[in-house]
């Protein structure tokens, strides 16, 4: 025996036990940098095609100063004396060039070179939504400018706004390219500069597209072909047949309309929406290696970026646990001492106010946010948005709260708190940072994706992560208050923290999309973006609810985990989102132009 802390005599066997728990933090830390990097591993191999295409950073000049960011996958084959030809793709709005890597993975593993670009304003090009053509002319005369590219061969393709990249790069080019496929998207979307006759034109709708009144004037994705839009285009009087070739290849006079049973967010995301794609341009470019347009392999892509964001997960809530195993953190490491005893009626009233209080404010509060305009220290509108939904879901919360009056007993000591959280999302940074060096991949999935912050964005963070510290403060203090029950085992309590968090975004959701299924309308109609921002939230509010209950468990306080949720949130939207304004430029909004 020996004496412990206060003089208490500590057991050799209570050390040895000791001993093991710390070991088993640090075996599950190391299993979870293991699943990170066999996810990453696994997207590499598929996204290169077992290392016959390699994929590369590329910084394009454009006009007014800005920088197009992009990345380029070039097939094996694709050399100065046998070119390849040569297909620039573009995101939609709010997200970013890994977007597009269905795409990108199929063209390049059938021999064409690919340009999947940052939108500007998006991932890391410079400006702002809508600057310098959308980035687009400037990306064009890039990916024609490559000596293993065949300029005569030049593919065009964008998905929902990627339209605008794609299209201006067709109007600063008109003989400079061969076909174009647009996802989810019509020319001239927001006003955007359009060539009137864009050469062997492929529409993908889906019969679903939550913005089928936005880009093609009708009420819903399946009645597309009804467009007088779509006839003008086509150059036909009535209604366009889908799967009909209009018009003659050869002379760039070619249309064809596909309208799948997705939606819009599927349109880049599945079989038939891809497929349609490829096909278009084995038809009117013919690639150095054909293949059915149903050969294809990019979900296995996706479920590698999948598995390795779960690691991601893990990776955070195993190096909390290593972090409290440190003398330096040891005062955080106390069990949490629930106020609930059991799920009583109260309890079940707290978990269904939890659970739905944030999806029934966010339309309303999401409509109210749009009067946060963009600004030096909050230049990105959508987020704006999120954070009047959030701060203003909080302080219903705090309302709610005086009128429950939980009495919980806290320990917190909010230095250690802040440096905890902190060396927990330091690691967690530094593992994007190793599978983007080593495997040139993120964590994603479909429209979940985190990435690396660039220079412009890490400095955007600050005023962001202020303002998400301030509603998961509220949100974690609210989880540990109020949902976690004394007693209860960990599998119980990170599986309620997530129904807590997640099941009002989950049911809201289901909701939108079963009526949009069943009648071809989502339930809110007028509110097609919002709906499919919500989609990830349902994720990532889940996440929320498992890093607020285990750190709770572990340290007896909120605080720990509502930072740590505070700066993976405003990671993950200042990554991903639009910037609306910068220095030198006027702020724009979706539809306006930019100006210097």
């Amino acid at each position: 025996m020996n004496p412990g802390r206060g003089g208490r005599i500590v057991r050799a066997d209570e050390t040895t036990a000791g001993r093991g728990l710390g070991m088993r933090k640090w075996v599950a830390f190391a299993l979870a940098w293991l699943v990170v990097l066999a996810g990453a591993f696994l997207a590499s191999r598929v996204q290169t095609d077992g290392g016959q295409v390699s994929v590369s950073e590329v910084r394009i000049p454009a006009g007014q100063g800005v920088t197009v960011a992009g990345l380029l996958y070039r097939p094996r084959g694709a050399t100065a004396a046998t070119p390849a030809p040569g297909v620039l793709v573009s995101h939609g709005y709010i997200n970013t060039r890994e977007m597009q890597s269905p795409f990108a993975i199929e063209l390049s593993r059938r021999g064409y070179v690919v340009l999947a670009m940052d939108m500007t304003g998006h991932g890391y090009s410079g400006g702002i939504v809508g600057t310098a053509g959308f980035g687009g002319p400037a990306a064009l005369r890039h990916l024609k400018g490559l000596p293993f590219v065949d300029k005569a061969a030049i593919g065009l393709e964008g998905h929902s706004m990627g339209s605008g990249p794609v299209m201006a790069a067709a109007l600063s080019d008109p003989e400079g390219y061969r076909a174009i496929v647009l996802e989810g998207s019509t020319p001239g979307l927001l006003g955007a500069p359009a060539p009137e006759r864009p050469r062997n034109l492929a529409v993908v709708f889906g019969q679903y597209d939550e913005f089928a009144g936005l880009m093609w004037g009708v009420p819903k994705g399946s009645a597309v072909a009804s467009s007088p839009k779509l006839a003008r285009l086509f150059g036909v009087a009535g209604p366009v047949e889908e799967g009909r070739l209009y018009g003659s290849i050869a002379d760039g006079s070619a249309r064809i309309l596909a309208n799948p049973p997705i939606t819009h967010p599927w349109e880049h995301f599945s079989s038939a929406g891809v497929g349609d794609a490829v096909d278009w341009f084995q038809r009117t470019i013919p690639p150095p290696h054909a293949m059915p347009a149903a050969d294809q392999v990019w979900l296995w892509k996706e479920i590698g970026t999948l598995i390795a964001f779960i690691g991601l997960l893990g990776l955070i809530v195993t190096t909390f646990d290593v972090l409290l195993g440190l003398p330096f953190f040891a005062a955080l490491n106390r069990p949490a001492e629930p106020a609930v005893e059991r799920r009583s009626g109260r309890w079940w009233l707290s978990l269904a106010i939890s659970a739905a209080l944030p999806a029934l404010t966010y339309f309303p509060l999401m409509k109210l946010g749009q009067i946060f305009f963009p600004m030096a220290a909050f230049p990105q509108w959508v987020q704006n948005q999120l954070l009047v939904w959030a701060l203003g879901t909080a302080a219903i919360s705090l309302i709610i709260g005086l009128v429950l009056r939980s009495r919980p007993a806290f320990t917190n000591r909010w230095g250690l708190s802040m440096l905890a959280a902190l060396a927990t999302m330091a690691v967690a940074y530094v593992s994007i940072l190793v599978i983007d060096a080593a495997f040139k991949v993120d964590y994603r999935f479909w429209v979940l994706g985190l990435k690396p912050l660039d220079a412009t964005r890490a400095l955007q963070l600050p005023g962001y992560l202020i303002l998400w510290s301030l509603f998961f403060l509220v949100a974690i203090r609210g989880l540990a208050a109020n949902i976690a029950v004394r007693g209860e085992g960990l599998l119980a309590a990170i599986s309620w923290g997530k129904i807590a968090m997640a099941a009002g975004f989950g049911v809201l959701v289901i909701w939108e999309y079963a009526t949009l299924f069943s009648t071809g309308f989502l339930a809110t109609p007028t509110e097609p973006l919002n709906v499919i921002v919500a989609i990830q939230f349902v994720p990532l509010l889940g996440i929320i609810g498992v890093v607020g209950a285990w750190t709770y468990r572990r340290t007896n306080s909120y605080v720990p985990g509502a930072l740590i949720c505070a700066l993976l949130i405003s990671w993950y939207v200042t990554s991903g989102t639009a910037n609306h304004w910068q220095p030198g430029f006027e702020p724009t909004l979706p539809g306006a132009p930019a100006k210097t």
